[in-house]
């Protein structure tokens, strides 16, 4: 596995505390509660679909406001189905700064210190960007929240995301894989603009990226060598702009399969984390987090065979509906979800942390605001604060787990 230098990121720190600003081991300063600094990294994924794209309007959300007019439609499936979802701060634009501004300060008040912004590259050009850099980094209060990129490489069906419109059509509208002269422009243009922002979210000095997409950087570079290849070119260009490495994430999904390992090892990954607690989903809230424990420990058990780290997920839950007119209850998520249920099993994950001494204590969370999928820390008009109140008892020390 590639190792980070350690030294950029142990001088950035002697750096910062000589100006009186406590850092973590990574090189970043992580504001929690209150103004606090904290030793752990508690990163919410951010979902960047409500605003007007102009890709988007073009071909999927033609009312100006993204995904909104898919998460408004959404209808109950069974009694005590809570559908639509409803946000307790209206349907906000998340390409404005003032709102922005209110989602960070409400982060960091509850623990919340890093966003992972979803990040595409469809038909040759950014999609959806208008969120992190309309929104995020044009934000007054920018500089509490440390932030990095995941690159959403997945393909998109013409009715996965509008269904509404497309009914049936289950043709590809985008391909989520990319040739050499793209990705070449994405190395270019991540680096240039956001890696050399104070706030981006590096480990030992080292930017972190990740890739959601297993599959598609197969297709894309043939097979694990390719993307060896591609990933070495990457690190190399991180490089010359003056980092120690780059910080290569992946995102798992379901078990630690032979050909996803066979990558990690060929390609030299340096972390690999979730998305969400993902596939097999389960009706019972508890049920879902107690199988995801089990699959966390078969990735670490894989993982640590070649000195990788895993860093974990705590997921709000399950219910993406609003996409697919024909699930039912077995499909969603929907019994003991609840904030309650969320903190029990965000403790496990905040202890699993605790117990690997000598490792970043990165906590990744699904997520910030998937309204779509029914997962998200911002308030609503059926929790309130109920879920922002759990991640701040945890990550406070104050949840006592209940008999």
């Amino acid at each position: 596995m590639r190792k980070c230098s350690v030294f950029y990121g142990t001088l950035l720190a002697l750096v910062l505390v000589s100006l009186g600003v406590k850092a973590d081991n990574n090189g970043n300063e992580n504001v929690g509660h209150s103004g606090k600094t904290s030793e752990y990294t508690v990163a919410a994924y951010i979902w960047p679909s409500c605003h007007d794209d102009p890709m988007g309007r073009e071909v999927l959300w033609p009312e100006k406001t993204g995904e909104w007019e898919i998460i408004k439609k959404g209808n109950p499936r069974f009694p005590g189905h809570y559908q639509p979802k409803i946000p307790l701060w209206g349907y906000e634009l998340d390409n404005d700064p003032k709102v922005m501004g209110r989602w960070i300060e409400a982060a960091t008040d509850h623990g919340v210190n890093t966003f992972i912004f979803d990040w595409y590259w469809f038909n040759n050009g950014p999609f959806l960007e208008g969120c992190l850099n309309d929104g995020f980094l044009k934000a007054k209060n920018n500089q509490k929240m440390n932030f990095y990129i995941m690159w959403a490489d997945h393909d998109v069906a013409r009715n996965y995301w509008n269904v509404h419109r497309y009914k049936d059509d289950k043709s590809r509208l985008w391909n989520g894989t990319v040739d050499w002269d793209n990705f070449k422009i994405i190395v270019d243009r991540v680096i240039s603009q956001y890696f050399h922002k104070p706030n981006y979210f590096k480990i030992d000095g080292c930017p972190v990226f990740s890739i959601f997409g297993y599959y598609e950087l197969i297709e894309s570079f043939g097979d694990a060598q390719g993307v060896k290849k591609a990933m070495d070119y990457f690190r190399e260009e991180v490089k010359k702009v003056g980092f120690p490495d780059l910080h290569l994430q992946l995102i798992g999904d379901g078990f630690p399969f032979s050909e996803f390992m066979e990558l990690v090892a060929t390609v030299g990954v340096n972390s690999v984390t979730k998305y969400n607690w993902g596939w097999p989903y389960e009706e019972d809230y508890v049920a879902w987090g107690t199988k995801a424990m089990q699959r966390r420990e078969q990735w670490t058990q894989a993982l640590d065979s070649l000195g990788v780290p895993f860093f974990p997920n705590a997921s709000i839950g399950w219910d993406d509906s609003p996409r697919f007119p024909n699930k039912t209850a077995k499909d969603i998520v929907h019994y003991n979800d609840s904030p309650e249920s969320f903190a029990a099993f965000l403790q496990k994950t905040k202890e699993y942390v605790d117990q690997r001494p000598g490792r970043p204590k990165l906590i990744t969370i699904n997520s910030w605001n998937e309204w779509v999928e029914g997962s998200y820390l911002l308030p609503d008009m059926k929790n309130g604060f109920g879920y922002l109140n759990a991640v701040k008892r945890v990550m406070n020390g104050e949840y006592e787990y209940k008999p």
